[in-house]
């Protein structure tokens, strides 16, 4: 019993791992730079872990591949929403949004996505899982135990730093907010929120003036702590209800000058 527990942790491991490299390729290319995806901060993307460990668990007797990928599509999408949903209540924070998709429910899931989800189940469960199964057994039962205890340990303790990050997300922005309104109104500035705003700042206020992005630039530096400048970086699409124009010009200030 004991084992088989092991075994499964250690695959919810790997298969997180996967989805990891998978997410951090994918945003990268979309956004030409080098992105370490993930809510945590180690390689690691626990949905995909987690969807995976039940496909092998639910569809690993299953021999028609049409009915792999379908209950895969479903389940997959459904964890997607699930997640998505309880993300948003904990954090106030929506981490993905398929709104441009087309085919997409409330923007946390899409039938791409669903497709996508589909094919990894039939791949995991004919292709990929067991090779892994295989691997496991190979591998003497103390060092597999020693391996998952290990990895539990630093899995939780970069959960609860990354919770503690991320906890005053909300409140914090509230506060860099007003820091930035007064900054602007002290140089007797005017500021507006939104995607390109500090762009157009640049070009359209003074030299002397970009001192006073300069300062703005400081005061987003001590006030977002780093794990929450790596949501930001992570998640391109994160949106915090009402504060889209704030993350947006936000992640401008973060971004290094040219």
């Amino acid at each position: 019993m004991l084992m088989g527990l092991v075994k499964l942790f250690l695959w919810f491991l790997f298969y997180s791992f996967c989805g990891w490299v998978y997410e951090s390729i994918l945003v990268s290319i979309q956004e030409r730079r080098l992105v370490n995806r993930g809510f945590l901060n180690g390689p690691l993307c626990p949905i995909y872990g987690t969807g995976a460990v039940l496909a092998t668990l639910i569809l690993g007797q299953v021999r028609n591949p049409v009915v792999v990928f379908l209950v895969s599509a479903m389940g997959a999408t459904i964890l997607e929403y699930v997640t998505s949903w309880a993300m948003e209540r904990l954090f106030h924070a929506r981490w993905w949004d398929y709104s441009d998709f087309k085919f997409n429910l409330n923007g946390r899931v899409c039938l791409l996505g669903a497709v996508v989800f589909g094919i990894g189940g039939v791949v995991i469960v004919f292709g990929i899982q067991p090779w892994v199964a295989d691997v496991t057994d190979m591998i003497p039962g103390q060092a597999l135990c020693a391996a998952a205890l290990v990895c539990f340990v630093l899995g939780i303790v970069d959960l609860a730093v990354t919770v503690a990050g991320m906890s005053d997300f909300a409140s914090t922005l509230d506060a860099l907010t007003q820091t930035l309104r007064d900054i602007a109104a002290r140089a007797g500035e005017t500021w507006q929120w939104g995607s390109g705003a500090v762009s157009a700042k640049m070009r359209e206020w003074s030299t002397g003036s970009q001192e006073t992005l300069k300062h703005m630039r400081q005061a987003v530096s001590g006030t977002i702590n780093a794990q929450q400048r790596r949501m930001l970086e992570s998640f391109p699409k994160l949106k915090v209800p009402g504060k889209d124009d704030v993350l947006n010009s936000l992640r401008e200030l973060m971004r290094p000058k040219r």
